[in-house]
């Protein structure tokens, strides 16, 4: 794709979720349409989007089929399936690429391009057994995270190894399967930053957020996170090395710890990211709207916030009270039409705006 797409193209997004939703919102705004491929009918993504497939991950002939309607495609989250992706990009450009996704479909693969990108992780063992498990913790030390190195999210796949676990009932939960294991980080907060590159290499960079987690959920994320130049730059500096060593198109996210002022690298996203949801409300131009304008080829838009954010995310019954958050003319609120309340489940998300450097 050379040239920049011209509204009235179309622009395809695998799954279906929130994330899709807000895509499909924010290139609407640009003149775009959407169609939707998830295998799930009638999701978030799909009830705001001009059209959509449901059919499973691995029938290429209908990822073909649909991909084949799409001018561009794109993806909402990094569990989908290679083949279908490959699917997809045989009929149409998918951006970002395989490579972003590959990289970060595997958590070992992921920490080790990290490192080699000149960036810090903690340290971590490759886990395949219980011994691997065992000498793991010798080097390590406990406390220690065990994670599955595919299909986490939100908490999911991951047990913390403490003094008292039981390393056969730990290995057992976690199903037996390759995983990673992670040392402990005493980190003061965590922060991540969120970003955009372009097929020509530009890059906009949003500024740091703070984030508090709870149960393995975000809960809530403060931007402009309060930091000194010398982090802001160290973060910005990841960023650029990651979207560079990625060769990434579109928006994309690092999760960081911020240990005595030195920043090391938990976690990429290779997507618009949940602690990026404040520019919705705080910026000229969202992380989504930024994401689509990279995948349609055009110039990035403004990162400079108007405003400081409060984002809150709304968790099972908390949308419960969507009267009183719309009542609220302080409040922002965004909710992704989900029609089931489960306890973990992110239902919508709350921005609160503040004037700058209160």
């Amino acid at each position: 794709m050379d040239n920049p797409l011209p509204p009235g193209s179309v622009i395809g997004i695998l799954g279906g979720g929130q994330l899709g939703r807000m895509l499909a919102l924010s290139a609407s705004r640009l003149g775009f349409d959407t169609h939707i491929f998830d295998p799930a009918p009638n999701g978030p993504a799909a009830r705001v989007a001009a059209r959509s497939w449901a059919a499973p991950w691995d029938d290429d002939g209908a990822v073909e089929h649909f991909a084949s309607k799409c001018d561009a495609i794109t993806f909402e989250f990094e569990n989908i399936p290679a083949s279908a992706l490959a699917a997809a990009a045989s009929k149409a450009p998918v951006r970002p690429g395989r490579r972003s996704l590959e990289l970060t479909q595997d958590r070992l693969i992921e920490k080790q391009f990290i490192r080699d990108a000149g960036c810090q992780t903690v340290d971590f063992a490759d886990v395949n057994s219980i011994s691997d498990l065992e000498a793991g913790l010798s080097r390590l030390g406990r406390p220690a995270i065990l994670k599955t190195r595919r299909f986490g999210y939100d908490g999911k796949g991951q047990i913390v190894i403490r003094d008292e676990t039981d390393l056969e009932t730990a290995w057992r939960d976690l199903g037996e399967q390759p995983a990673i294991l992670e040392a402990f980080s005493p980190f003061q907060r965590e922060l991540s930053i969120v970003a955009a590159r372009a097929a020509n290499g530009e890059m906009a960079i949003y500024p740091l957020a703070e984030n508090s987690h709870e149960g393995g959920i975000l809960r809530l994320s403060k931007a402009p996170a309060h930091v000194d130049s010398a982090t802001e730059n160290s973060a910005i500096e990841i960023a650029r090395a990651i979207g560079a060593g990625l060769g990434h198109i579109g928006v994309f996210a690092v999760e960081l710890f911020d240990v005595d002022g030195q920043l090391i690298v938990n976690e990429i996203a290779p997507r618009v990211h949940n602690t990026g949801h404040w520019t919705m409300d705080a910026c000229a131009c969202s992380q989504f709207e930024q994401h689509m304008r990279a995948v349609a080829g055009w110039s990035l838009g403004d990162t400079i916030p108007h405003s400081a954010c409060e984002m809150t995310n709304l968790i099972g019954g908390d949308v419960t009270n969507w009267q009183g958050l719309a009542s609220d003319a302080a409040t922002c609120l965004h909710l992704y039409g989900k029609t089931e309340a489960r306890a973990g489940r992110k239902m919508g998300h709350i921005n609160r705006l503040f004037p700058l450097n209160d």
